[in-house]
């Protein structure tokens, strides 16, 4: 998928799962159930052991699945951006600003969405690219701080992520969220190893944004 037609998708579907497991085997379980629930963009964290093994096998399996697009997640260094890169990785999603990891991901025409909670971070991500920036963590902040950085920054756009759940997602979308980032409150169901449950919730999260775009 090309880089704008990823955009594009983020823009209309407007979910992220990120995607943290203590295995292999749970994070494939994770991602079958959060798929069949209709979410399609999958964030595979750097943290889960192996994870660039783990993206290579995603990015493999889903391959000719026109609607599933397989990203990497707390990528820290150009190191891990090339790991993930390298695996197959379709988007790169960073806690900082990394004008390296943004330099790397350009060149290979890989979005890149990198954190920032202040305006002068925020401004150094745009002036790198950066097409979406990560709020995080967006319950520290707030669905209103969206809105009062647009005020200096009314051209960026921003994914918060870290607390966003069903109850508050259309207030995100309301300040002005591009996308969000969801995923203790998406895939808490996995704990217990109710991987049904996380199907429901994300199926939840899909209808919530089916609803809002009608409003």
């Amino acid at each position: 998928m090309k880089r704008h037609d990823l955009m594009q998708k983020l823009g209309q579907e407007k979910l992220v799962a990120v995607i943290r497991g203590s295995n292999e085997e749970e994070v494939m379980q994770i991602v079958d159930a959060v798929q069949k629930g209709g979410i399609h963009l999958l964030e595979i964290t750097f943290t889960i052991p192996r994870a660039q093994e783990i993206i290579a096998k995603l990015a493999e399996k889903y391959a000719d699945d026109g609607e599933v697009v397989i990203g990497a997640g707390t990528v820290l260094d150009v190191t891990t951006a090339r790991l993930a890169i390298s695996a197959g990785a379709k988007f790169v999603v960073s806690p900082h600003f990394d004008k390296e990891i943004m330099k790397l991901c350009n060149s290979y025409g890989i979005p890149v969405f990198p954190g920032a909670t202040t305006v002068k971070d925020m401004l150094e991500c745009l002036r790198y690219g950066a097409e979406v920036i990560k709020l995080f963590p967006g319950d520290t902040f707030g669905p209103t701080a969206i809105k009062s950085f647009k005020g200096p920054l009314p051209q960026a756009e921003f994914m918060p992520t870290g607390g966003v759940s069903i109850d508050n997602l259309s207030d995100w979308l309301d300040n002005g969220a591009f996308a969000v980032g969801t995923g203790s409150s998406l895939t808490k169901g996995a704990k217990t190893g109710d991987f049904a449950q996380v199907t429901k919730e994300a199926a939840r999260f899909v209808e919530a944004v089916r609803a809002y775009d009608k409003k």
